[in-house]
């Protein structure tokens, strides 16, 4: 697997807000659109007929002041569901890791690092807050994505066992009898 510099990841990430302060050496950073409340009845079975996601409840924003461009969400301790303004679109050879922002970390919050593969609009995350309370601005970089491509080594190594394992020049050599 090869990581792509944030200048090649960007061009698999739609919906950027401001890429001269998203775009890093080696990751984007991802800004939130819009924050949910989950409404607490979910149920997950075995076969997928009884499945029923929790529902999504959205969250308004208040501004601290007239003048300010972007309200705030605030929150208290629990689970929120999170959309980002991006999208990814990657290739059939590429898998993104979203992890959470070191400053989402160091404010009392988390969501659980995930691969996404393929297209993924939008890109969400089930959002942990530990602290008693945490306000989040409007388009706030919440998590970061750093894209890989999956290399032919990679690709290849299974063909590569079944090629050595099906050559009929590798056998085992018989152990002389000691006589």
């Amino acid at each position: 697997m090869n990581l792509l510099t944030g200048k090649e990841a960007v061009a698999r990430v739609q919906g950027i807000v401001l890429p001269k302060f998203q775009v890093h050496g080696y990751a984007v950073d991802l800004t939130v659109r819009q924050l949910f409340a989950l409404n607490p009845a979910g149920r997950v079975d075995f076969g997928g007929g009884g499945y029923i996601p929790a529902g999504l409840i959205p969250i308004g924003v208040t501004p601290r002041h007239p003048e300010d461009r972007y309200a705030w969400w605030d929150l208290t301790r629990g689970s929120y569901y999170v959309e980002f303004n991006e999208s990814l679109e990657l290739g059939e050879d590429e898998v993104a890791l979203l992890e959470p922002h070191d400053r989402l970390l160091r404010a009392g919050a988390s969501h659980a690092s995930v691969f996404l593969r393929g297209r993924a609009a939008p890109v969400h995350a089930l959002l942990e807050i530990g602290v008693l309370s945490l306000s989040i601005e409007q388009n706030a970089r919440l998590s970061r994505v750093l894209i890989f491509r999956l290399g032919p080594a990679a690709e290849s190594a299974p063909r590569q066992r079944a090629a050595r394992s099906a050559n009929p020049r590798r056998t085992r050599r018989k152990k002389s009898a000691k006589k």
